[in-house]
């Protein structure tokens, strides 16, 4: 039998048991993101060794394991760059444990926390114009319950520009009525912050609780059962939704539209109109001010207004011509 402190199994067990969740109180989320992660290692490590992973051994996670691993997940899983380093992520953070409580191991961690994050394309954010979100809000039939409950959500996701966890996960006694209604959400890092409603959005979500009124539980728009909305059922009724939007705006037929979308639109509509971009950092929820700046990246209409500013040079610019051969050969590269 193997000594206890090689296995790998009692070490993962102590990492999700004792490290996440006695000493660091992580989220749910960032539990199961961990999980799933390290459900994928040991499918693979068990292909690979032909171990059971109650039998690994804290060796066989070696660096040319690991990099296998992240090979695996490009290559036959199909996984873009962003994916295998959040994989990566997930494993340096357990070998950051690991070297805690098991110092022999310093060497094999070392070599691990040296694998490099690949580098990837930084693209533009999409958003909708505000034709196209008209379009699907005006979609959902208010004749029906569920038609109801999916433009209520819908205009909530728009207005608040909310996480679709924060949605999902959103009880009615959240929402505030009042002369200025607004909305209190939970966001990452257990970060609470509060976001006014317009007029609109506040009657629609008052009429919709009246609706729910003693059933349901405290859930704000809970599925067809009652319980909590997962977040497979928004995607899903959203892709339902933008189906039907494209017989009023073609424009939507290629255009791809996620709970995400819906969120990057609400903090371009709030860019266009002139909201300072520090409003919209706290708007969103955003831990800095750096992370909101890809909407003033991908926002074409301001670039368009500073251009319209600018005096074009009138005359023929002169090209540079160099006059040797290495400043030539270095000027074609």
């Amino acid at each position: 039998m193997k000594p206890p402190n090689l296995l790998l199994g009692p070490h993962i067990q102590a990492f999700f048991t004792e490290h996440l969740c006695r000493h660091k109180h992580a989220s749910q989320q960032t539990i199961a993101s961990l999980r799933d992660s390290f459900r994928l290692l040991l499918e693979f490590l068990r292909t690979r060794t032909g171990k059971e992973p109650c039998s690994l051994l804290i060796t066989d996670l070696d660096v040319t394991a690991i990099l296998a691993f992240l090979d695996h997940l490009e290559e036959k899983r199909g996984n873009k760059v962003r994916s295998r380093n959040l994989r990566l992520a997930a494993i340096r953070t357990f070998f950051r444990f690991v070297a805690l409580c098991d110092p022999e191991r310093l060497g094999q961690v070392t070599q691990i926390m040296a694998i490099p994050v690949k580098r990837q394309e930084k693209r533009l954010i999409s958003a909708l114009t505000r034709e196209e979100i008209e379009a699907i809000l005006s979609t959902p039939d208010q004749s029906t319950w569920t038609g109801r409950r999916d433009y209520a959500l819908l205009l909530t996701m728009y207005n608040t520009g909310a996480r679709v966890s924060e949605m999902t996960g959103l009880q009615r006694e959240q929402v505030s009525f009042g002369p200025s209604t607004y909305i209190k959400l939970h966001g990452k890092g257990r970060k609470e912050r509060t976001v006014p409603l317009w007029p609109h959005t506040a009657r629609a979500l008052k009429f919709w609780f009246h609706e729910l009124a003693g059933s349901c539980g405290t859930v704000a728009f809970p599925n067809a059962r009652g319980h909590q909305m997962a977040r497979d059922g928004v995607e899903y009724l959203l892709r339902g939704t933008v189906k039907k939007a494209v017989t009023q705006l073609p424009s939507l037929m290629n255009t791809r539209v996620s709970p995400h979308v819906l969120r990057h639109t609400t903090a371009m509509h709030l860019l266009q109109s002139g909201v300072d971009i520090t409003v919209i950092a706290l708007w969103l929820g955003h831990e800095s001010i750096e992370t909101t700046h890809c909407y003033v990246e991908a926002d074409l209409a301001t670039k368009q207004r500073a251009l319209d500013k600018i005096t074009p040079i009138q005359g023929k610019l002169a090209r540079f011509q160099p006059d040797d051969k290495l400043l030539a050969f270095l000027a074609a590269l």
